[in-house]
């Protein structure tokens, strides 16, 4: 199966070189290159392809708001590019719909293997990582906006729930079913379960969930009151 990319930079170099890298692998094929936001949504929409690379800051339209119209066209998943290693840029990407999260220096076999990752369903970052950042972010900034009413959680069974609050921990599926006791088969089909049912695109905004759902206490290594 052949993997459909669109690049997205306003830098050309930056833009052809990225494309150049993906379009030699065989099982990757580069069906656009454009240089602003704008294009980048109106090549999905048009080609639908299966990743998007996004340079956050592009004009017309930047990279996060060009993120978060592609989530919310469907089944394009996206992997946000920077020059800028700022932990809110990468919070902000996330928190749009971003499946993943590269500087611009990325090692080339580095960028081929995020777009196979995302590709596949899965998202870039470790659940770690995503748990850390989330938990910086969410203690230091007051976001009033994106919190969640902790009933969003109430169509989840009391195991689906367990296996959000790991999620949010940052374990691994292997480290959920020791929690659990339970085969790593059985927690994949918990993870699946909780992320059809609370619309979910991956992992990472599992992640988001558990902390903006209050599930987990933000900045606390602990649990909070709603986890008892």
């Amino acid at each position: 199966m052949t993997i459909r990319v669109v690049v997205a930079d306003d830098q050309e170099l930056v833009r052809s070189g990225f494309a150049m890298i993906l379009d030699v692998q065989e099982d990757i094929e580069v069906v656009a290159e454009v240089g602003d936001g704008a294009a980048a949504v109106e090549a999905v929409r048009r080609l639908a392809p299966d990743v998007a690379l996004l340079d956050i800051r592009m004009p017309v339209l930047d990279g996060i708001e060009a993120c978060r119209e592609i989530a919310a066209q469907g089944a394009c998943r996206t992997v946000m590019l920077t020059t800028f290693d700022s932990d809110e840029y990468v919070y902000e990407a996330l928190h749009a719909g971003a499946s993943g999260f590269l500087l611009k220096d990325v090692r080339r076999d580095d960028l081929v293997h995020a777009v196979r990752v995302v590709a596949a369903g899965e998202s870039l970052l470790a659940p770690s990582v995503a748990r850390r950042l989330i938990e910086e972010y969410t203690a230091a900034t007051a976001r009033p906006s994106s919190t969640l009413p902790a009933d969003r959680l109430d169509v989840l069974t009391a195991r689906e729930r367990e296996t959000l609050l790991h999620l949010g921990r940052g374990l691994s599926n292997a480290e959920i079913a020791a929690a659990l006791v339970v085969s790593e088969h059985t927690v994949k089909s918990h993870v699946g379960n909780v992320l059809a049912k609370l619309g979910l695109r991956d992992r990472i905004q599992a992640v988001i969930c558990a902390y903006e759902t209050g599930l987990i206490a933000a900045g606390s290594a602990g649990v909070s009151p709603s986890e008892e």
